[in-house]
């Protein structure tokens, strides 16, 4: 059962500060850890038990991944759906707490993200062909780069800076090699869905102008025919079906996407102060990877 919008609220602040996205300043925002760019590997992954075989695609790809927690939380699986599928070459790099302008360079000090796994230094080191970029679009005052500015003080402000610095992330990408973005449309949010909106409208409108791709995340992490309503829980899919903890609640044919306690992250399992891979098997998370691995695998 969902607690109620006051509780809710309530709680939001205490879970995102946990999860490595806090709204109480930069000191609370930088992670305990700061996690190194893992490294890239051609490695077919194993199977899981009872996943049919797949048809290698013609080109192994190279991709990196980079983004904020929900990135952090999804990189493991993401990685495991992009090798096993693609056979890619993968690499990821996400922070916790981020937004675009922590991934451009030129930003020093102000940035959570170091110089060398700024998002123009990695393509430049590691050649990819594609670049996942996946950010809910931190809204709060606490990433340095954003120099004060909220959602929540001045929408219009936060949303021209915002399009602004995806304009320059993409320039500084496209500067550094011939990668093709994948902009990682984001779920709805309960508290601020239309911010949400606007954000995924506004990726969609850059991936257009550059020519680069969408992956529909926003899609599968809602209802048919309510892409911009929050839901904790949704029917399961037939992968979920197939594959043991997946459907969370078998006997009612439906899937937890949110933990009761957590209306933005997908992991299941409890938050923890040090931002890591999400450790246990989340139906979110893994609808996300099999919507980046679909999109990468159909513009090969």
């Amino acid at each position: 059962m969902r607690r109620p919008w006051l509780v809710g609220v309530l709680l939001a602040a205490v879970l995102l500060g946990a999860c490595g996205d806090p709204a109480s300043g930069p000191k609370a925002a930088a992670p305990v850890e700061v996690p190194q760019a893992s490294a890239t590997t051609q490695q077919r992954a194993p199977a899981s038990p009872g996943m049919p075989a797949k048809t290698p695609a013609a080109k192994a790809p190279t991709v990196l991944y980079l983004g904020d927690s929900l990135a952090m939380e999804a990189q493991e699986v993401v990685g495991r759906e992009l090798r096993r599928d693609l056979r890619a070459a993968y690499t990821s790099a996400p922070y916790s707490g981020t937004t675009l302008c922590d991934y451009l360079e030129g930003t020093g000090k102000k940035s959570l993200v170091p110089d060398s796994d700024k998002a123009a230094a990695l393509v430049r080191r590691l050649k990819p062909d594609f670049v996942v970029l996946q950010f809910w679009g931190n809204a709060w005052g606490y990433t340095w780069c954003m120099d004060g500015i909220t959602h929540d003080a001045s929408p219009d402000r936060y949303f021209r800076r915002y399009q602004a610095d995806l304009k320059r992330l993409t320039d500084q990408i496209s500067a550094a090699g011939d990668a093709r973005i994948v902009w990682v449309l984001q779920g709805p949010d309960p508290i601020t869905p239309d911010r949400v909106r606007r954000v995924n409208a506004l990726y969609e409108l850059r991936a257009g102008a550059s020519d680069d791709l969408v992956a529909d995340a926003a899609k599968v992490l809602s209802a048919a025919g309510a892409r911009n309503s929050w839901v904790q829980y949704l029917p399961c899919t037939a992968y979920e079906r197939e594959h043991a903890g997946y459907c969370t609640q078998p006997d009612r044919d439906r899937t937890a996407l949110h933990r009761d306690d957590d209306y933005l992250h997908f992991c299941l399992a409890p938050t923890t102060s040090t931002p890591k891979p999400c450790p246990v098997r989340s139906p979110g998370i893994q609808r996300v990877a099999l919507e980046i691995t679909r999109v990468i695998r159909e513009n090969l």
